[in-house]
């Protein structure tokens, strides 16, 4: 996979982010930077934070310690909360995506494909009907759903046709950077490979940043460039992908590898 495009600063910067619950945590001190067209995963099991860090660097939920900055399309580098609660929610309709591992959290059911799509041209100032349409019948073609499905719901949709509808849904807009949470989970295997297959192709076509939550390595290794590993809330291993998993330094990453490779 080919690495970034070439930029003297990063899209994204994570600084000593921490999240507690009570006497739980749920992260700690984690840092990193995302950099423009760079797809970094953030790997671990169930219950290792890595949902938590994500909800916290989306602003889905308000971290207890640290820093998350972004740096805007005029190039101003803004703490996301210091943001006025509107500034963020214009950011999460404009410049982000967040594709859900559910896809019904992501798309309104009762609604018809072609709406689910336009609905993201109409929150960015689009107001032409027909060309509202012709984009959004332009978009479910290059996520593979048959144009003469535009005005169904995605109530009649398969999960993975669901989880398309839900990434065209989140690109139209043209985000710079888009989270996804588990994007393959609860897919089958061959419709996994298929998705996969289209994440990257559009990642790579539109020189998207996004940050990818996944247990699973065959996903990390094949949609990111880099990754970090967490294990109880923390960061313990961090790298180019293709180096943490061929050579990883951690015993627990060692370990998720072998599992890996047993199986």
């Amino acid at each position: 996979m080919s690495g970034p495009r070439e930029d003297d600063q990063p899209l994204l910067s994570v600084r000593g982010l921490g999240k507690r619950y009570g006497d739980r945590i749920g992260c700690r001190d984690v840092s990193f930077d995302v950099w423009p067209g760079e797809v970094l995963a953030i790997v671990g099991e169930s219950g290792s934070g890595k949902t938590t860090l994500l909800n916290c660097i989306s602003t889905r939920l308000e971290p207890t310690t640290g820093a998350v900055r972004y740096r805007l399309r005029d190039g101003q580098e803004r703490d996301l909360y210091e943001m006025s609660e509107a500034e963020r929610r214009l950011l999460m309709r404009t410049d982000w995506g967040f594709v859900h591992q559910n896809p019904a959290d992501g798309l309104r059911m009762s609604v018809s494909a072609g709406a689910n799509v336009g609905e993201r041209l109409m929150a960015v100032g689009q107001r032409h009907y027909g060309n509202i349409r012709g984009t959004a019948a332009n978009w479910l073609e290059r996520v593979e759903i048959a144009e003469d499905r535009i005005d169904d719901r995605p109530r009649d949709f398969s999960g993975g046709m669901r989880q398309r509808l839900q990434i065209a849904r989140n690109l139209v807009t043209g985000p710079r950077l888009v989270f996804m949470d588990e994007p393959t989970g609860g897919l089958d295997v061959s419709v996994q490979a298929r998705l996969l297959d289209l994440v990257r192709g559009l990642v790579a076509d539109l020189g998207l940043a996004a940050i990818v939550v996944t247990h699973d390595l065959a996903v990390a290794r094949l949609l990111s460039h880099r990754m970090i590993v967490m294990k109880d809330g923390a960061v313990i291993e961090a790298g180019l992908t293709d180096r943490v998993l061929d050579d990883p330094q951690a015993p627990y990453t060692q370990l998720l590898v072998s599992s890996i490779l047993q199986v």
